[in-house]
């Protein structure tokens, strides 16, 4: 595997080296949105599993967004890094201003993608968390954070291409990685996709709809 042709086909070879979880009713599909949905998905469909979305914000830097002191995710959890935090002189004032704007996006998207679904309970399921690729895991990191303070029974990251340096990383911090293409100097995880395009909330929804009637 060099690259993919799309992320339906990446879903589907990830579907293939994951076939242990199929038809498992203790295990759930979460997709990191917007990207990761086409590609969970797929699992979703091959493996006859539940699909539902994670989403998780960061809490960028004022004026360094790109370099983030937090995360927020699902049902109010809350990720901190308190080094980045003293180490970048974040006031309180600025961390709760950050955390309000970004809870506002996260409502937002839950409201557009789940609809009145409610957030399925977790607690001790095997979770398969997804994206379409990692370039700084940022966000991975912090959705994997994020989960486990749900008490998880086991959580199993599945992804399409990652940046070596990353992988051995990651891989301490969950119970199982699934990752067929590992690539030095990844930079952009489109590059390694011959169809990038990007994925909108009507698509997400979507999907999301279709994965609820195949069960």
């Amino acid at each position: 595997m060099e690259r993919y042709s799309n992320r339906e086909e990446a879903g589907k070879i990830l579907a293939e080296q994951l076939r242990q979880y199929e038809n498992d009713p203790n295990t759930l599909v979460l997709a990191l949105p917007r990207g990761g949905v086409p590609v969970a998905y797929e699992i979703a469909r091959a493996l006859h599993l539940p699909l539902d979305i994670f989403i998780v914000r960061k809490l960028g830097v004022p004026g360094h967004s790109e370099f983030a002191f937090g995360a927020i995710a699902a049902n109010g959890v809350r990720v901190f890094n308190e080094d980045a935090i003293r180490d970048c002189h974040v006031s309180p004032e600025a961390i709760q201003a950050v955390t309000d704007s970004e809870m506002k996006e996260l409502t937002r998207r839950e409201s557009v993608y789940r609809g009145n679904h409610v957030f399925p309970v977790i607690k001790d399921r095997n979770i398969i968390l997804v994206d379409d690729g990692v370039a700084t895991g940022a966000s991975l990191r912090a959705a994997i954070q994020a989960l486990k303070k749900f008490q998880l029974a086991k959580l199993i990251v599945a992804v399409p291409v990652i940046d070596k340096s990353l992988y051995a990383m990651i891989s301490e911090l969950v119970d199982q990685f699934v990752c067929p293409l590992q690539v030095s100097y990844l930079q952009a995880v489109g590059s390694w996709y011959d169809d990038f395009a990007q994925t909108e909330d009507e698509e997400v929804f979507r999907l999301l709809k279709a994965a609820r009637t195949l069960l």
